[in-house]
């Protein structure tokens, strides 16, 4: 038996498995095709997951290639290219997204957007930006918007390859839509994907100056680091874009979204202090008024500053520090209706975790099955990442059947 049979038998895809891990899925990939080698830290966790001795681990791993024609044969499969169904797929889904986005644009603007992208204002196209990441925010399946942010992409292309409007404000465009692109592929759990988005947002917005923009290119891309537990360099990622967002606009939230990233990151490498003074320069952002984001790349207002202390507090296993915050969450709204799934089935996931440390299956099975039901509800694979980190703090837990069941239909979610 191979790891991939191993992994399928137990109902595990590899988005599943890669969560329960805290790897990208690209990595277990890697692992099955032998192109890398299972890293040591990983193994324990894996044999555990996979319900196997360590001994009889390196028999369901294969041996990676030797030879060049072998080698050549895995260039090969690497380059594999979709058929002829997924490409109608995609054009189908494009028709779709482009329909949303023009829909979501007001009538009155709507021919203004178009006879400005056909003169080739760039202005032209930070106004459709932002409609995009309103059509982004609200869409309940996020992959739907792809194409139509790809289109944008490729006439901004050509607007920058022609200049046909000015320069910096070109960048600022690019550095804009890179970001959205970023989300899209990060949100799909592509995270080669999104971190090199993030790295063309970083550099199209260092070349028109635009302060504020870097500053969320380099948070966005520390998410990445964060998705992958690499908590350190997240952390010098996001030093870095506080001293970028110093020279920036003191009036936007830019500071303090750093700030309360930062407090997850250093949450991740157990540093409670400096989470702690994170969290509260991250509050300030109460003091800034109510222009102090733009709903689009920069959307952080300071609404979800509970419920983030609560989570940084379950990070750190500071366990009645963390249920007070998110109680106190639940009774500022995060649970009301309105409220997007994203953020009630964080909250979930949270309670439900700090239930599996106290060894308390009620509270688990109460909170994380609310949470299973909103990630079934939502084509992101957010909440879907969420739960299946959850299942790998169950543990002993499981030998209640109701948290076994819970824990099986949450290896059937997909986050792609």
């Amino acid at each position: 038996m191979t790891l991939a049979n191993r992994r399928k038998a137990l109902g595990y895809s590899q988005e599943s498995l890669a969560a329960a891990l805290g790897v990208d899925r690209t990595t277990v990939g890697r692992w099955e095709r032998a192109e890398t080698e299972l890293q040591p830290q990983f193994r324990p966790k894996l044999a555990k997951l996979l319900n196997v001795e360590m001994a009889a681990l390196d028999t369901l791993l294969p041996k990676p290639p030797s030879t060049p024609e072998e080698l050549a044969g895995l260039s090969l499969r690497d380059s594999y290219s979709p058929g002829d169904d997924d490409m109608i797929r995609r054009e189908f889904l494009r028709l779709i997204a482009v329909t949303g986005a023009l829909a979501a644009i007001p009538a009155d603007e709507l021919e203004a957007v178009a006879d400005d992208l056909e003169q080739g204002n760039a202005a032209a196209f930070l106004r459709m930006n932002s409609h995009l990441w309103q059509v982004y925010q609200l869409a309940r399946s996020k992959k739907t918007v792809q194409p139509v942010v790809r289109d944008q992409l490729a006439a901004l292309n050509e607007d920058l390859a022609c200049q046909t409007g000015p320069l910096d404000t070109l960048c600022v465009a690019a550095g804009d839509l890179f970001q959205l692109a970023g989300e899209l592929a990060f949100d799909c759990n592509r995270h080669t994907d999104a971190a090199a988005s993030y790295s063309l947002a970083a550099a199209a917005s260092r070349e028109a100056a635009a302060f504020d923009l870097w500053a969320c290119a380099l948070v966005r891309h520390a998410y990445v680091e964060m998705a992958g537990r690499n908590y350190g360099e997240a952390v010098g990622l996001l030093s870095a874009a506080g001293r970028v967002a110093k020279r920036g606009d003191s009036s936007l939230a830019t500071r303090q979204w750093v700030a309360s990233v930062q407090a997850e990151a250093y949450a991740g490498v157990g540093d409670f202090d400096s989470c702690e003074r994170s969290l509260d320069e991250a509050e300030t952002v109460l003091e800034l008024g109510n222009h102090a984001h733009n709903g689009g790349w920069l959307r952080f207002n300071g609404s979800r500053l509970a419920e983030e202390r609560g989570a940084r507090y379950v990070q750190l296993g500071r366990l009645d520090l963390a249920e007070a915050a998110l109680m106190s969450a639940l009774n500022q709204g995060a649970l009301a209706q309105g409220t997007s799934l994203r953020r009630r089935g964080s909250v979930l996931t949270d309670l439900a975790a700090i239930g599996a440390r106290r060894g308390d299956p009620d509270q688990v099975v109460t909170f994380g099955r609310e949470a299973l039901r909103l990630a079934r509800q939502s084509s992101s694979g957010y909440v879907a990442r969420r739960l299946q980190g959850l299942q790998a703090e169950i543990g002993s837990l499981a030998r209640d059947h109701r948290v076994a069941e819970l824990g099986a239909e949450i290896a059937t979610l997909s986050t792609a």
